[in-house]
């Protein structure tokens, strides 16, 4: 499984942006059970989940941006994002997509390569 995340940038705070991620193969077609989040790494600090979303539709958020982000995806696009509202600059990170898929019955994590997200004037 392939995870290429885009969308990152330049934004003022309090604006907006959407990252996405393109999964292939179509991991939402071969896969009954699966989660997929973003995560996202500041420097000098680990790396951290933004929000996940799984085949239940179960979604769980960081308290850090809980009613400001919202994650979701496009089954037929094979597609995750993340919208990003009312930024601040403490959201500067790397963002990564991620998914966890059961293979062999035991969970795999798959990562993007990551997307730069940073909040300034």
């Amino acid at each position: 499984v392939r995870l290429v995340e885009s969308g990152g940038g330049l934004v003022q705070p309090g604006g907006s942006l959407k990252l996405s991620c393109a999964a292939s193969p179509n991991l939402f077609h071969i896969y009954t059970y699966y989660t997929v989040a973003w995560y996202r790494q500041a420097p000098g600090k680990q790396r951290e989940l933004v929000a996940n979303l799984t085949n239940e539709g179960l979604l769980n958020y960081a308290n850090s941006v809980l009613g400001r982000f919202t994650i979701s995806s496009d089954i037929a696009e094979n597609m995750i994002y993340l919208q990003m509202n009312s930024l601040k600059s403490e959201d500067t990170a790397v963002y990564f997509c991620h998914a966890q898929l059961p293979l062999g019955g035991r969970p795999i994590d798959y990562w993007g390569q990551g997307t730069q997200v940073t909040v300034s004037p």
